[in-house]
């Protein structure tokens, strides 16, 4: 991705080991362009410039699909769709977890099992398919770690592991 789009200011301690796969969640990157929150924008755009530059990202096609829709319709300001396009065209050097029919069946069972919604347990499934060790999301539980994969809540408390 182009590091405008994701800007730098300056770097707090890292979060990220060099060796460590992070799957990003679709909150994540919404904050980076939504300016409605200047703290969760400037924390959102520090991880994941850290995750361009360690090469260590990985999200689902889910993300994709729901990063569409929020950047066109939900972001403050919405984005042009080929300003969306874009973006989405850059995140395609990521490692991309595809959701099978086989993962919505796994999803289920974290679902039932952890007691998340049925979306958040897909988002679960494809970071532990894709052999992520921390799941970067706003949406569950900080430090909770579901099958090997640690959440981490970077908006909690700010950059701090």
């Amino acid at each position: 991705m182009d590091l405008k789009i994701i800007s730098l200011g300056p770097e707090p301690n890292s979060m990220i080991a060099n060796d460590e796969r992070i799957f990003v969640d679709t909150n994540v990157f919404l904050y980076a362009h939504d300016r409605s929150s200047e703290r969760k924008r400037e924390i959102a755009r520090h991880i994941l410039g850290e995750i361009w530059e360690k090469k260590n990202g990985l999200l689902s096609t889910q993300v994709l699909q729901e990063l569409y829709i929020g950047l066109a319709r939900k972001s403050v300001p919405a984005l042009a769709s080929t300003e969306v396009l874009k973006i989405l065209r850059a995140l395609l050097s990521w490692k991309i977890v595809v959701n099978s029919a086989v993962s919505v069946l796994e999803a289920i069972d974290i679902h039932r099992n952890y007691r998340l919604s049925f979306w958040d347990a897909m988002i679960v499934r494809a970071a532990i398919q894709g052999r992520a060790k921390i799941l970067c999301s706003e949406d569950l539980a900080d430090g909770q770690s579901i099958e090997g994969v640690r959440i981490f809540n970077p908006f909690r408390n700010g950059l701090k592991t």
